[in-house]
């Protein structure tokens, strides 16, 4: 995928979803080494994206996290990567990383698959502001 930008970190999430665009501007707000840019799972390039990593998009109800040519995340392993690229207390979310894999994401999934129930969801994904529209891919 050589349209992505180098030496950034792309996270792919829901985009109609109200929980998951609070995290993405949780997250752009302290991403303050500017490592993160972002695109909607619903829209062609993600749709794209997870094709190329070999995501079935259809069976996914989960943030990624995308390092181009390096590797990719997903769920709870997602949110700790996260957190470890925010830095500073953020990065204290790596402590979790001491549960097995299979018992923070049963915890991940039982919140992913309450979260329009809990957090609601919108009738598109959201339009950046012209000032965030260079974090969006």
């Amino acid at each position: 995928m050589e349209n992505l930008p180098k030496n950034k970190k792309i996270v792919l999430f829901d985009g109609v979803c109200n929980l998951c665009d609070g995290a993405v501007q949780f997250i752009i707000k302290h991403d303050k080494k500017d490592i993160f840019r972002f695109v909607s799972l619903q829209s062609e390039l993600g749709k794209e994206i997870c094709n190329y990593i070999g995501v079935d998009q259809n069976k996914i109800d989960s943030i990624i996290l995308y390092n181009p040519g390096v590797a990719y995340y997903y769920k709870s392993t997602a949110v700790i990567e996260i957190g470890n690229d925010l830095g500073g207390i953020y990065s204290l979310i790596s402590a979790f990383k001491i549960l097995p894999e299979k018992l923070r994401n049963y915890f991940y999934d039982y919140i992913a698959k309450n979260r329009y129930k809990w957090y609601g969801k919108k009738e598109s994904c959201m339009i950046p502001t012209p000032e965030l529209k260079a974090k969006f891919l």
